[in-house]
């Protein structure tokens, strides 16, 4: 039986409420102020990986998509990571946070130390998006209806218990607070819209069900690299490398 429009959303912000990586323990850890500078670190250089896949994710889900009021609405999302010539884009910011921290952002824009599992995580969504049905590839986009609130609390947390955190290192949340809200409207409203059927219901809840696992196993990923006990694997970030950081202005 097909749910009405009001309780397949709800049934979408469950997911959310049950699933969404905030629950995470590296997240409790990061906002209350636990994390080691390294963890930190490790943290920004592993998201950096997830950050520069979005556009490309959003480019094949665009390359699939006849319908030109789609791709209009869509492009935005491209322009908001990239950047254009009045908007220096998420992923500049994101490695001003990387620079604020004590990291080379060449060396963070460069991806070299980026956990595996991180790497097979977001490969696997850009994948998701490029292969499954536009339905699904969109429907995995609403982890954004939750992001809102887990952008306010790192605010919050990182403001009151590292020193690096000011407004230029965390510009990219502070635009994001005004960025996802748009994306989740359009997002959400064009999911309900086609959803007209339990079979596409079940599909979309499923794909946003794989996005919230993209998400909480990179920092699954993290926490046994560089939390407890910490097991860095070949080829990823080493903290105690000395070489790969540089004095944080």
């Amino acid at each position: 039986m097909t749910q009405s429009r009001d309780d397949f959303e709800a049934r979408l912000r469950q997911i959310g409420a049950e699933r969404y990586h905030d629950l995470h323990p590296f997240h409790h850890r990061l906002h209350g102020g636990q994390c080691t500078p390294n963890e930190v670190r490790a943290w920004v250089i592993n998201r950096y990986y997830y950050q520069h896949s979005i556009p490309m994710k959003d480019a094949a889900f665009m390359s699939r998509v006849e319908d030109p009021s789609l791709r209009r609405a869509w492009r935005s999302r491209i322009e908001d990571h990239d950047g254009t010539d009045e908007n220096e884009g998420g992923i500049r910011r994101w490695l001003r946070l990387a620079e604020a921290v004590g990291l080379d952002p060449d060396y963070v824009a460069s991806c070299e130390g980026v956990l595996p599992a991180t790497k097979f995580a977001v490969d696997a969504y850009v994948r998701f998006v490029r292969e499954k049905t536009l339905l699904e590839a969109v429907a995995a986009s609403l982890t954004e209806l939750f992001a809102p609130k887990i952008h306010a609390n790192r605010i919050e947390g990182l403001l009151q218990h590292y020193d690096f955190a000011d407004d230029r290192s965390l510009s990219y949340f502070r635009n994001r607070l005004k960025e996802a809200p748009k994306d989740v409207a359009f997002g959400l409203t064009w999911v309900l819209d086609h959803t007209d059927a339990p079979e596409k219901q079940d599909a979309a809840a499923k794909a946003l069900v794989f996005k919230t696992d993209v998400l909480w196993s990179q920092l699954d990923a993290l926490w046994g690299a560089y939390v407890e006990p910490a097991r860095v694997p070949p080829g990823a970030w080493e903290p105690d490398s000395g070489l790969l950081m540089r004095q944080a202005s």
